[in-house]
């Protein structure tokens, strides 16, 4: 992989984790029985600057691995529905988008 391959892999990553953290944090603070806002009060900014790290990323993934328009847009969409980023960057992964290993 790619230095930027890699650096995508990361940040997409940190985004899905983030979400998962955000939508841990939503239900403690709308459906336990003990309601807490802590969760959402911590995650929500960390999971916007990590959407708004992803989104920079791949721009920048998308133009210095020459991703076609389809898979560009497919990153940026990924980025809206929880979870998405995770199995996006796998298929990437797999069809070579995140760049090959040099020997």
């Amino acid at each position: 992989m790619r230095p930027m391959g890699r650096v995508f892999a990361t940040v997409a990553f940190i985004e899905a984790l983030t979400w998962a953290g955000l939508l841990i944090g939503m239900y403690f603070k709308y459906h336990a029985a003990d309601p807490t806002p802590v969760g959402v009060r911590v995650f929500g900014p960390l999971h916007g600057i990590a959407f708004m790290a992803y989104v920079v990323v791949t721009l920048l993934a998308a133009v210095r691995l020459r991703w076609p328009w389809w898979a560009a847009g497919l990153a940026l969409l990924a980025a809206v529905p929880p979870l998405v980023t995770l199995p996006l960057e796998w298929w990437f992964k797999r069809r070579g988008l995140l760049g090959r290993q040099t020997a």
